[in-house]
């Protein structure tokens, strides 16, 4: 598993730049809320994948958060993993909230994605695990969606998550990385974080003049 240090000091764009010359799919996916947008959200993905209610297929003592996610984490330690939730649609409904997914802390997990929303911020922020949602809301969600699939492939906001993938999500923005590339996007990132920086250190003495007479040329 690739430790969480190796994306310190990155930001979520230079990750997907970084894709974008690797694998050149939609690997982002942006307008994520959280409790504490400062958290950064780091690990390999175990999914669950939610559906509407169809209660001729699910039953509650299989189809519920709970025995869901046992199934997702399956029997490797789950600890710095990330838990991501697919709404299938459903970006306003509750996937969850403070008391469920205190598992995660139990199973010292990295933290959780999803593209529904969450309940609860005051509490999961009491956690020390990263969350990532569109955003609170009070009302529960099991009448409208209930878990069905673990670790399958699972589609996030228009981004594809296979188990095993690593997603890094920091402010509003997510980003997933293939594990078989994770260790070169992620030194990739690296050095299109470094060179933009030596960009950014020449601009402060740049002459503007300059600047407006290649912009010129260009044209």
């Amino acid at each position: 598993m690739i430790a969480k240090d190796m994306v310190e000091g990155l930001g979520v764009a230079d990750v997907v730049d970084a894709m974008m010359m690797t694998l050149p799919h939609r690997a982002h996916a942006i307008h994520f809320d959280s409790p504490d947008p400062q958290r950064v959200l780091f690990g390999a993905a175990v999914t669950i994948a939610y559906m509407p209610v169809r209660k001729d297929l699910m039953d509650p003592e299989k189809h519920s958060l709970g025995p869901a996610f046992y199934r997702a984490i399956g029997d490797e330690d789950p600890a710095g993993k990330v838990l991501v939730m697919a709404s299938n649609g459903h970006p306003q409904t509750s996937l969850g909230g403070g008391t469920k997914l205190s598992r995660l802390r139990n199973h010292r997990m990295a933290g959780v994605l999803c593209d529904g929303r969450l309940r609860d911020y005051e509490e999961l922020n009491s956690y020390d695990f990263a969350v990532y949602c569109k955003g609170e809301t009070a009302r529960a969600g099991g009448n409208e969606v209930q878990p069905y699939l673990t670790n399958v492939p699972v589609c996030v906001d228009g981004v594809t998550v296979v188990p095993g993938d690593y997603v890094f999500a920091q402010g509003s923005a997510a980003v997933v990385v293939p594990a078989h590339s994770a260790d070169a996007v992620l030194q990739k990132s690296r050095a299109i974080m470094e060179k933009m920086d030596r960009v950014k250190d020449s601009l402060v003495d740049e002459d503007p003049q300059t600047v407006l007479s290649q912009g010129s040329s260009e044209i």
